[in-house]
């Protein structure tokens, strides 16, 4: 049992950008990088390993080979592994879009629904997203500004910051803006309603479709509840600063800002996601050590137990 490196499936969707290839290491012949899925097993991409006896297995095998044990209970609970996290480039504006929840996706899709939650990396002066609604708004009047393209006079429009956090709840009405680079952990789904795209067409010159139909069935009508800052306060540990993210039933993220050192632990309750935003690391697993630089994902097995990240920098630690 060792620490993963990761090899991240990359996506070339129209809205992408060149940071990705550019600051964090993401190697491609793609013009551009929208996203790279930093931890997956869904069926549209599959990390691969990296390093050690299960090179070149994709993430899913190794799990079949290895065996569930590695994943901690609190993840063996879900029937399929529960958690997909990614970097996304947007130098465009994203559609604008929903997804549902888990209800809905299985008896519609086949697959589970969407809660997800945004850390902001990074982004140009100015930037903002597009957060759920000003106001309560009917379904009725829903559809209407959809049709008469009026939509955007009643969402709300929030200015971002380095370090946010956006909390979006399955049935919430998202956008992500241009100039913003976002740590997206997400649960395990790639089930995308569009419902207003620019009027920008694909690389096949025809307009992107859109999912009206099945975006009323699921829209909630309402403005967000959530803060869009750390659901909890940056606690000091040693050698390191660890803020809580966000917490929910698919997923606990950590911000760990290492000066130096930090002594980290998996037990039997879950496996671990580190995403390496900043720095260089070596994390020391007893038995060996692995280099890490930005862009960096590894998957580190439940009852692992002990390992150390030396170095300093700034990483996403996610886990069930």
């Amino acid at each position: 049992m060792y620490p993963l490196k990761l090899q991240a499936p990359l996506k070339d969707y129209i809205w992408g950008g060149h940071r990705l290839k550019e600051e964090y290491n993401k190697k491609s012949d793609l013009e551009k990088v929208a996203e790279s899925w930093e931890l997956s097993c869904h069926k549209d991409g599959s990390s691969v390993i990296k390093n050690g006896e299960y090179e070149g297995l994709t993430l899913p095998e190794y799990i079949e080979k290895a065996g569930k044990d590695v994943l901690g209970t609190h993840a063996q609970a879900f029937e399929n592994f529960p958690m997909l996290i990614k970097l996304i480039d947007a130098e465009d504006n994203l559609s604008v879009q929903v997804h549902p929840e888990n209800e809905y996706a299985l008896r519609v899709e086949g697959e589970y629904g969407k809660t997800e939650m945004w850390y902001i990396v990074d982004c140009k002066p100015g930037s903002s997203l597009l957060y759920g609604f000003k106001h309560e708004i009917s379904k009725e009047e829903f559809k209407e500004r959809i049709e008469n393209n009026t939509l955007l006079e009643v969402t709300n429009q929030v200015p971002v910051h380095k370090g946010d956090v956006f909390f979006i709840e399955a049935g919430t009405l998202h956008a992500i803006g241009k100039g913003i680079l976002i740590a997206e952990i997400q649960q395990n789904s790639n089930t995308t309603y569009r419902i207003y795209d620019y009027g920008r067409v694909g690389a096949d010159g025809k307009p992107r479709e859109l999912h009206i139909e099945k975006a009323l069935d699921v829209t909630k009508l309402v403005p967000p509840t959530r803060p869009t800052k750390p659901q909890g306060q940056p606690e000091q540990k040693d050698g390191y600063i660890s803020t809580l993210l966000a917490s929910c039933e698919y997923f606990t993220v950590h911000h760990l800002d290492v000066e130096e050192h930090a002594s980290m632990f998996a037990g039997e309750e879950s496996f671990q996601s580190l995403l390496i935003l900043d720095g260089e690391f070596e994390l020391d697993y007893g038995f060996g050590s692995l280099g890490l630089i930005k862009g960096d994902s590894v998957f580190v097995p439940a009852n692992l137990g002990e390992y150390d990240l030396i170095g300093s920098g700034s990483v996403v630690l996610s886990e069930i």
